[in-house]
């Protein structure tokens, strides 16, 4: 009587440990698929500020070029310093 109450407590007690291991693997699965999300994204983010910073510098050369041709044809410009961009 005692040796099968006590199988029974740990048949039940193997069965909640079996059901708390399919939840936990169903929550790492499924925080792993979050992580590939956000790794995606971060990517993506990254590619994209690269992107930014090319263009920004091609337009801040194209912008030199400019000045400093209006510089050698003595067209009269004025000069104005953002803020800004003065630490740059």
């Amino acid at each position: 009587m005692i040796r099968e109450r006590l199988c029974r407590e740990y048949l039940e007690e193997i069965e909640r440990l079996e059901r708390s291991i399919r939840e936990l693997e169903d929550e790492i699965t499924e925080l792993r698929m979050q992580l590939n999300l956000k790794v995606d994204e971060a990517n993506r983010l990254a590619i994209e500020n690269a992107s930014l910073r090319h263009k920004l510098e091609v337009q801040r050369r194209t912008y030199n070029r400019m000045v400093e041709l209006l510089k050698k044809i003595k067209f009269p410009i004025i000069l104005l310093n953002d803020e800004e961009t003065d630490g740059e």
